[in-house]
């Protein structure tokens, strides 16, 4: 795992001032590599590199690496899974290797293959290939988008690196926040892909590539759409044969996710998927501790994780450390975490704490569970809203009903969730369902919480309804949440936090549940996986099933004490009493998500706007909003 980065001059002559700025995007990744570090001016391509060393530790293996024969340069983070056989049948069709790194391997499949190389890696990576024989630069992103890649343009020519903040930090770039990044925060918690906080740097999509030739970026092309795994038929097995083939893919998974040089942790909540992978490990005679993170706040109460997690690690058999976080910590840490943050988002503080803690121990690689909800049909929403969207469907075919469904959310709604406002409008679409499910701000609410003119133009820019949605089409409506949140939820805020919160402190995040072969091998067989026969299903996959007492626990999620933890930060705002913020009822999510701008983004506050401020400034509608 490391950070790359990188930048494609399209003038004539080379200009040190642009090896400068590749250097400060290094020094901002420093924690993603602090084992070695190198920039290679190849005019015009200029490339960067920062390793966290974890397959072939040898200096050999150090970045930017070069493939002479065919003219090819790279810089890589992530890692292939599967390089060893890739290696092998490559040796076999001739090629020589230098190192055993997995890097060198991607090199070769690149001068063999070209961009149909990409169908044949099993990982999780962002790299970018520099040809000189055809002055072309290839950047690629795993299907999944577990890491990221971020590019912009200058008249200078092209810049990429593995965080925007480094994009920043080259000095090429204009910090001026992006309106569909602003709102697109203020809508999800976090910023949909492609966007980002700022104009001018977007997000290689996932399961994309892109050529850049003369400084000049072609339009992305995606390789591998991930949503087309909930659309496909589906296959009948027996549930003997259901639960084999599901425990033929995991293990296979779980096998080449332990691939490493260096030891390995486990991040162990105690809930089934976590818990499942510690099962799986043990079987394949893997070593490994499990870490956990508790909360005096959350003392004797169903939050508290750590004592489930302790008996997990008992049934198994694993060393374990808990690691307890208090309060003042989180504050004393919050600087650090503001600044590791990448782009705005409301989570992500969970794994940064577990992360410190393995990182303590010692480690530079953890596996995690995340995923196994997406996976596995885990949440309760997956049943929920395809329920509440048929009720819907049925009721909005009725003349009047969203009128009437208006007169009763305004009534009831505020004293529940202020969400509630948003139904009468999504009530018949799985999307907008899901929208208000997992949603922030409604859009009707921007201009109250940020200046109504970029608000305005970042709906605009963010297109759809909702906003940055598009229409599921999946098999059924189970199928289709489970897309919506592989795409959005997974993809927006879970991979991308526990990449900066993870690589913050020098270690690689390992998702055995998020593997787009993993996928692909389940996805005849996906809707299988609904009611809880999913979670069940991958609770037996073990030798050793997990325990009943685990099974059978109600969820909890990996939660912190953030209501506790933000009372008193919240009192010391101006806008602490504005009722979208701070009203009764009101997600502590809100208030936080205004604390990461003003706090850890800079972003100023005459583009915050208030209730107040604005309500005469904007006319509103059923929906949306004019002005």
């Amino acid at each position: 795992m490391c950070g790359i980065a990188g930048f494609i001059s399209s003038e004539s002559e080379t200009d040190a001032s642009l090896v400068e700025s590749v250097r400060r995007m290094t020094d901002r990744m420093r924690r993603r590599g602090p084992d070695a570090e190198a920039i290679w001016n190849g005019f015009p391509a200029i490339l960067a590199h920062r390793r966290l060393a974890i397959v072939d530790l040898d200096t050999r293996s150090n970045q930017p690496m070069h493939w002479a024969a065919a003219g090819l340069s790279i810089v890589f983070n992530g890692e292939i899974y599967n390089y060893r056989q890739l290696r092998a049948e490559l040796e076999s069709a001739g090629d020589v290797f230098q190192t055993t790194s997995d890097t060198e391997v991607l090199l070769a499949l690149y001068a063999r293959y070209g961009e149909a190389m990409l169908s044949r890696l099993r990982g999780m990576f962002a790299f970018a290939i520099w040809d000189a024989r055809t002055r072309e630069l290839f950047l690629a992103r795993d299907p999944y988008g577990i890491k990221p890649l971020y590019y912009a343009r200058t008249s200078r020519g092209f810049a990429f690196a593995s965080q925007v903040k480094a994009i920043l930090a080259s000095g090429l770039f204009s910090s001026d926040p992006e309106p569909a990044g602003l709102a697109g925060f203020h809508l999800w918690g976090t910023v949909p892909e492609p966007w980002t906080l700022y104009r001018g740097i977007y997000a290689l999509p996932c399961g994309a590539w892109m050529l850049v030739r003369n400084g000049v970026a072609s339009p992305p092309v995606v390789w591998n759409d991930i949503r087309e795994n909930w659309r496909l038929p589906q296959a009948r097995l027996s549930a003997e044969e259901l639960q084999s083939a599901v425990r033929e893919a995991l293990l296979g998974s779980v096998r080449d996710h332990l691939v490493s040089d260096v030891p390995i942790s486990l991040f162990l909540s105690g809930g089934i998927d976590s818990s499942a992978i510690a099962g799986m490990v043990t079987q394949l005679g893997f070593p490994l501790e499990g870490i956990t993170v508790g909360f005096s706040e959350f003392s004797s109460r169903h939050e508290d994780e750590a004592p489930i997690a302790a008996q997990v690690a008992r049934h198994y058999g694993l060393p374990h450390h808990i690691r307890s976080i208090s309060h003042a910590e989180f504050e004393a840490d919050l600087p650090t975490i503001l600044d590791a943050m990448d782009q705005p988002s409301i989570d992500g503080i969970n794994t940064w704490f577990a992360a410190k803690a393995s990182a303590e121990r010692g480690y530079k690689v953890v596996l995690s569970g995340i995923g196994g909800d997406e996976l596995f049909y885990g949440y309760n929403l997956m049943r929920e809203l395809p329920v509440i969207a048929r009720r819907g469907r049925l009721l909005a075919s009725i003349p009047g009903s969203r009128s009437l469904a208006r007169i009763a959310t305004s009534v009831f709604g505020p004293n529940r969730h202020p969400k509630m406002k948003g139904l009468p409008h999504f009530m018949d679409s799985l999307e907008g369902l899901y929208f208000l499910k997992r949603g922030l701000f409604l859009p009707e609410e921007l201009p109250f919480v940020m200046d109504p003119a970029l608000a305005r133009e970042g709906l605009s820019r963010l297109g759809g309804d909702p906003p940055s949605v598009r229409p599921a089409r999946a098999i059924n409506d189970a199928a289709g949440v489970c897309l919506l949140d592989s795409v959005h939820y997974l993809r927006n805020q879970l991979l991308r936090d526990s990449d900066w919160a993870s690589m913050a402190h020098s270690l690689e995040l390992r998702t055995p549940l998020v593997d787009a072969t993993l996928l692909n091998t389940l996805s005849p067989v996906h809707s299988a996986f609904t009611n809880g026969a999913g979670k069940r299903l991958l609770a037996h996959t073990p030798e050793i099933p997990l325990p009943a007492s685990i099974v059978n626990r109600p969820k909890s999620g990996f939660t912190i004490p953030m209501t506790e933890w933000l009372a008193a930060r919240t009192a010391q705002h101006s806008w602490s009493g504005t009722p979208l913020l701070s009203a009764p009822g009101t997600p502590w999510t809100r208030r936080w998500a205004r604390i990461v701008l003003e706090e850890g983004f800079k972003i100023e506050s005459s583009l915050l706007s208030d209730e107040n401020s604005s309500l005469h400034s904007v006319g509103r509608s059923s929906y949306g909003w004019s002005g």
